[in-house]
């Protein structure tokens, strides 16, 4: 019997990233489902679907943690991750901390990111 493969949702208005990532994820065995324009992702999100939405935070016409709040008004058991320049990441720290005390650092992660750390920050928040 084969394992279901778990599902990702990834959010960046770069394709290079969504493109990137989508491929070293599903190298390392996620299913995964991409896209650059946020206001489309939020149109095509389905409840119960995805097992961790994987958001862009800087973006245009909706921003990562914007396109979060509206997501789970949609499914609040799904499970998220930020990605952020590293030069942001300080600006968006105390954001965190007031907007989502309890999601660690480990849902935030700073680009430019290896295929290693990505996949491993991946796994671990699915698995907690």
């Amino acid at each position: 019997m084969r394992a279901v493969k778990r599902r990702l949702l990834i959010v960046d208005d770069e394709q290079d990233i969504t493109l990137t990532l989508g491929t070293v994820l599903r190298e390392s065995g996620f299913d995964v489902v991409s896209f650059n324009a946020p206001l489309l992702a939020l149109r095509s999100f389905k409840p119960s679907y995805y097992d961790l939405v994987i958001l862009d935070i800087r973006m245009p016409d909706m921003n990562g943690f914007e396109l979060y709040r509206q997501i789970r008004r949609k499914d609040n058991g799904v499970k998220v991750c930020f990605l952020t320049a590293v030069n942001e990441f300080t600006e968006y720290e105390q954001y965190r901390k007031e907007a989502y005390p309890k999601l660690g650092e480990r849902h935030f992660i700073a680009k430019p990111v290896s295929n290693d750390e990505i996949t491993r920050r991946v796994n671990e928040i699915l698995d907690k």
